[in-house]
């Protein structure tokens, strides 16, 4: 995978957790298989609106659907989710570095942090 197609996946990614209704949808389909019908119920919009959302959950690779009869049913996947933790542990380091490297200049700046007025 070139860096541009990571690039293109975190972005899916992440704009397909950047909705409530979606991680919401993530949360339950994590805990267990739902029928798309079942998880409509559960919010004040469309059946539509609903598989809407499953489906940009489902092109970002966060959840999967197999027909059982007349049913869809959805489950996590919970490799992609590891993903997103994953890059998100990529961008918490770097920002620990930032830190780090503010704590080592603070340390080693010779000027008195403070002045006292005599």
């Amino acid at each position: 995978m070139t860096e541009s197609d990571e690039e293109d996946r975190a972005d899916a990614l992440f704009h397909a957790l950047a909705d409530r209704t979606r991680r919401d949808i993530m949360r339950r389909v994590l805990a267990g298989e739902h029928s798309v019908s079942a998880l409509a119920s559960k919010y004040d919009m469309s059946f539509a609106a609903v598989q809407k959302h499953v489906a940009v959950l489902e092109k970002a690779g966060l959840l999967t659907k197999r027909r059982d009869g007349r049913e869809q049913l959805a489950s996590g996947d919970v490799t992609a989710v590891r993903s997103v933790a994953s890059m998100l542990t990529e961008l918490e380091q770097v920002w620990r570095g930032r830190i780090a490297r503010i704590d080592e200049l603070i340390a080693s700046d010779p000027t008195p942090h403070h002045s006292q007025k005599e």
